[in-house]
């Protein structure tokens, strides 16, 4: 099933659209697409934007989870390090606080007609990654495979089962979130 939609090329650009349409629609009715939202998750004062993220987290995991078990999905494991966490978590949370958007949600505030998405958002993105691809030959030999933690899953790092692992972090982020409806953030 799967299988014949990974041949066709241009199906796979239609399906991409529309998952990107329902994605940025998604944002927008949850409320992130909004400045003030994204700066009130900053300040800690509006949990809208970690409810969001954390639900989309369970339903990733839980659905990757499924599509892997009945052979539709493969893993493709990309292995890391704490150089180039550190990196982007600085790259990714610099222009986050910068401009108040991260990636997604400046798009989807560009679809909604915000012009400091567009000009700070959209432009800022494609100067950061040309910046970054500039000095990445730097970065790669010596920032980025500092303190290897290879392809290892959280799973195989606990030396649990990978079900286990899913039920698991979905309880923890469930209570969490509950947590947060319960106290009114």
């Amino acid at each position: 099933m799967f299988s014949k939609l990974h041949s066709q090329k241009g199906a796979q650009l239609v399906l991409g659209f529309l998952i990107g349409l329902c994605f940025g629609f998604l944002l927008q009715r949850g409320g992130v697409t909004r400045y003030e939202v994204i700066m009130g998750q900053l300040l800690l004062t509006d949990w809208t934007v970690a409810k969001i993220m954390l639900t989309a987290v369970i339903t990733g995991m839980v659905g990757v989870y499924v599509m892997r078990h009945f052979g539709w999905a493969k893993l493709h494991k990309k292995p890391g390090s704490v150089g180039s966490t550190v990196v982007g978590g600085l790259i990714f949370g610099a222009g986050f606080g910068l401009l108040g958007y991260c990636p997604g949600t400046a798009l989807g505030a560009v679809g909604q007609g915000s012009l400091d998405a567009l000009l700070g958002g959209v432009v800022g993105m494609l100067l950061g990654a040309a910046a970054y691809a500039a000095i990445y030959p730097r970065l790669r030999t010596k920032v980025l495979p500092y303190g290897d933690f290879g392809d290892k899953t959280l799973a195989q790092v606990l030396r649990i089962h990978t079900g286990f692992a899913v039920i698991a972090a979905g309880i923890v982020i469930g209570l969490f979130l509950l947590f947060l409806e319960g106290v009114g953030l």
